[in-house]
């Protein structure tokens, strides 16, 4: 007995050890969370600079200088964002295989295709000697902190073993190229309606893309030939880098407000990620005085309010994206045919590198219209059927991107005209931008690069040999969609169309249904004034508006038909009293939601096979039509039945079964809440075991994909259809009469750390939909208890 008695002692001992030492460990990781109090002496500065943070980490900078403020704003971006940061930049530079191996080489290879690391550093050129020296200080600021901090690196860096090489200005301008590939991506739809026209032909196809239009024979010969290297292009392309859609915007002018001055308001829906992408700062200059969303890797203000004027963004759905299908020239394969003759492509060599891999080297061509995008699959050349190859042509891929140049006048301008000469530089993401002053106007503009075709309108890959369709300029800078002061008193946009049908110049296509905007109308036109506890309370609403429509049409065959058992007619009886609203605490928005979920998969999936998950989605238009029009879509195609009664009450009878096995049988106990559920996830720490579980952030929310509150979900992923992975980032409510009540927020909180105290100290307030306010002076905010940090230049 007495071996056993030693060999608990040992294990007692090597237990203690590793308590000892994950302690250790843990002790030195909290050192990578910063003080909020203190001096600082840095290199670089050429005066004091004073932070105040409040009691959510959000600080507020004041300085004698903008780019001392810029300096701060970088370090302060370091400190609480790095590993965001990091990321961000080599997603951008196709450089994540160095980190994690052959898993990122698919979307490395696509960044080197595109090259748009080396635009950005190309386009620094472009920029104002002032703009550029903002990204300097800037910079300075974020590699201030990295060369200077004494303790832990993000827990990332260690995991993955490596440290942040020095920050550079083109790690900032890449970051506005990745919005734009993430918010202009139709050229993935273009291979999408190819591929559905290949399978179902042009009429069945125009169901599903109702805005489709005739095509003629030609164009449907040039699909037939070229889908298997769509098919295998769509395979090689990687993962989206985030939802393209959805933010709100609206702003009412004097006219229409409790304090005759103008109210705006923005909520951006991206990715609900943790850290969230946005960063809440305040800046104080003398020349510069500015509050709201920035960015970590950015020093600008992206969304927000200054002294004079405040604005809001939200997707346009441009069309700035052609897919060309090249026809290699048989007699000279370094060479494509063009409408003048053949050119010979441009071509260039890129050496990945792998993590735990041997280099792999990536031979890139470009043609006329854009990069080769049909090149990042060898075996694509073997699919081209008559010697094609696919070339993106892209607006964010043009060189001279004076984004950045915009984005820094717009933080200055202080007047209708002012802003318009800031926005003549924008170029992409094409956004929707609102706009209010302190005079009390209200505008709109949709500023941007955005072409002018010479025939088509870019729905479909086009033929690159012929030039029919090929880009002849960009819609001028005058003709862009744009209002001061319109008649009503307010302008609101929800990712809906921009522009009526009478607008001269083709802008695109990927427009949100209109439910948000028709939602925002109404309750800005109800009675009374327009105050910011209204513009509050439209920002958390969660009526889901489709429902009025679509649901009456789904419960109306099974009201003439009957239910199937008394449990389908409980869920009816629920389903007819329910206000609409996605409550979490209420079982309505579950059976409506997977029932709506079931039906739409029993109305795709069959028909569209392989291309039922990339076309998938609720889509509640398109199944209005096929309901009201064409039930066909609802049976055998070809003995369609006389409506869709049966494969309705067969779907909700499914629903019912499926939400029982994963609720129990009491309908009335169900939760919307408890599927609806934002996971607010670290992309590398999430994944960790053990540890992603202690530092989850996950919540229970309202809404859902089509509420003003946004809940946007993973409906495609069978295993969690209701994550609520999209939604609003950001909150931000503009009072153009006091900036004291003008009202911000954000998903998570403003550390990327989860050992700070500020890693997701705001998740319930955003769940809730409450506010924090940004403004004060020095000694108002001393006397509300916030921190002071003084960074001083070093002696």
């Amino acid at each position: 007995m007495r071996w056993l008695r030693r060999g608990a002692i040992a294990l007692a001992c090597l237990l203690l050890l590793l308590v000892v030492l994950a302690g250790a460990g843990l002790w030195w990781l909290r050192t990578g969370v910063p003080g909020e109090s203190g001096t600082v002496a840095l290199d670089g500065l050429s005066g004091p600079v004073r932070i105040y943070r409040d009691g959510h980490g959000v600080p507020t900078i004041f300085a004698q200088s903008d780019g001392d403020a810029y300096f701060a704003l970088g370090w302060l971006h370091a400190q609480d964002r790095l590993w965001q940061m990091e990321l961000q930049r080599r997603v951008g530079a196709g450089r994540l295989a160095e980190l994690i191996g052959e898993a990122g080489l698919r979307t490395d290879k696509f960044m080197r295709t595109l090259g748009i690391y080396r635009l950005a550093g190309a386009d620094l050129a472009a920029l104002s000697p002032e703009t550029q020296s903002g990204l300097d200080r800037y910079a300075a600021g974020v590699n201030a902190w990295i060369d200077g901090h004494p303790g832990a690196l993000p827990p990332e860096f260690y995991l993955l073993r490596f440290r942040p090489e020095p920050w550079r200005p083109a790690d900032t301008l890449v970051w506005s190229k990745l919005m734009a590939l993430q918010l202009s991506a139709n050229y993935r739809d273009e291979i999408l309606r190819a591929q559905v026209i290949a399978r179902l032909g042009p009429e069945r196809a125009g169901t599903l893309f109702p805005d489709l239009g005739a095509l003629p024979p030609a164009t449907l010969a040039a699909l037939d030939q070229t889908a298997p290297m769509l098919t295998a292009l769509a395979a090689a392309l990687p993962p989206p880098l985030g939802p393209r859609t959805a933010s709100n915007e609206w702003v009412v002018g004097p006219s229409r407000t409790d304090t005759g001055a103008p109210i705006l308001a923005n909520d951006p829906h991206l990715g609900l990620n943790a850290p969230i992408l946005w960063y809440l700062a305040r800046i104080e200059t003398p020349t510069l005085s500015v509050a709201g969303a920035t960015v970590p890797g950015v020093p600008l203000t992206i969304l927000g309010q200054n002294r004079r004027i405040a604005w809001g963004f939200t997707t346009t759905g441009a069309d700035v994206q052609d897919l060309f299908l090249e026809t290699v020239d048989p007699a000279d394969p370094s060479h494509y045919r063009t409408p003048d003759g053949t050119a010979a492509f441009e071509t260039h060599n890129e050496t990945i590198a792998v993590s735990g891999g041997d280099p792999v080297t990536l031979a890139i061509r470009s043609t006329r219209h854009g990069p080769v995008l049909s090149d990042l699959d060898p075996g694509m050349a073997e699919l081209a059927g008559d010697g094609k190859v696919a070339a993106l042509a892209f607006t964010a891929l043009a060189p001279g991107d004076t984004t950045a140049e915009a984005l820094y006048r717009l933080n200055r301008a202080g007047s209708w005209p002012e802003f318009l000469a800031a926005m003549r530089h924008f170029r992409t993401p094409i956004q929707n931008v609102a706009y209010a002053d302190g005079d009390g106007n209200i505008g709109f503009l949709v500023p941007g690069a955005i072409p002018i075709r010479r025939s088509g309108n870019g729905k479909l890959p086009a033929d690159g040999a012929s030039g029919a369709q090929d880009w002849t300029g960009m819609i001028p800078f005058e003709a862009l969609p744009q209002a001061l002061n319109p008649p009503g008193g307010a302008i609101a946009n929800a990712n809906n169309a921009p522009v009526g049908p009478g607008y001269p110049q083709y802008i695109g296509d990927g427009y949100d249904e209109p439910y948000r905007a028709r939602r925002i109308v109404e309750m800005l036109d109800a009675e009374g004034p327009n105050t910011v506890a209204r513009s509050q309370a439209m920002q958390a609403d969660t009526l889901t508006t489709e429902a009025r429509e679509l649901l009456p049409l789904m419960m109306a065959p099974l009201t003439t038909m009957g239910p199937a058992d008394d449990r389908m007619a409980k869920a009816l009886a629920l389903l007819r009293g329910w206000d609409q609203r996605m409550d979490r605490n209420r079982p309505e928005p579950l059976v409506y939601m997977e029932w709506l979920r079931r039906f739409a998969h029993a109305v795709f999936d069959q028909p569209l096979g392989p291309l039922a998950r990339e076309y998938f989605g609720l889509r509640p238009t398109v199944l209005t039509t096929i309901l009201t029009r064409d039930p066909s879509w609802c049976g055998d195609a070809k003995a369609p039945p006389a409506d869709c009664s049966v494969l309705l009450r067969q779907t909700l009878g499914e629903a019912l079964d499926a939400l029982a096995q994963r609720h129990g049988a009491d309908i009335a106990a169900w939760r919307w809440g408890a599927e609806h559920i934002a996971p607010l996830e670290a992309q590398v720490l999430s994944r960790v075991p053990v540890a992603g579980g202690l530092i989850s952030l996950a919540t229970p929310t309202d809404g859902g994909p089509y509420t003003l509150n946004r809940g946007a979900t993973t409906i495609d992923d069978p295993e969690a259809p209701y994550a609520h992975t999209h939604g609003a980032g950001y909150r931000g409510i503009y009072d153009l009469a006091d900036r004291a009540r003008s009202q911000f927020m954000i998903a998570t909180g403003q550390s990327g750390n989860p050992l700070s105290p500020h890693w997701g100290d705001l998740v319930a307030d955003w769940r809730d939909g409450r506010y924090l306010t940004l403004h004060g002076g020095e000694a108002d905010l001393a006397a509300a208890g916030a921190s002071l940090t003084t960074l001083q230049p070093s002696q």
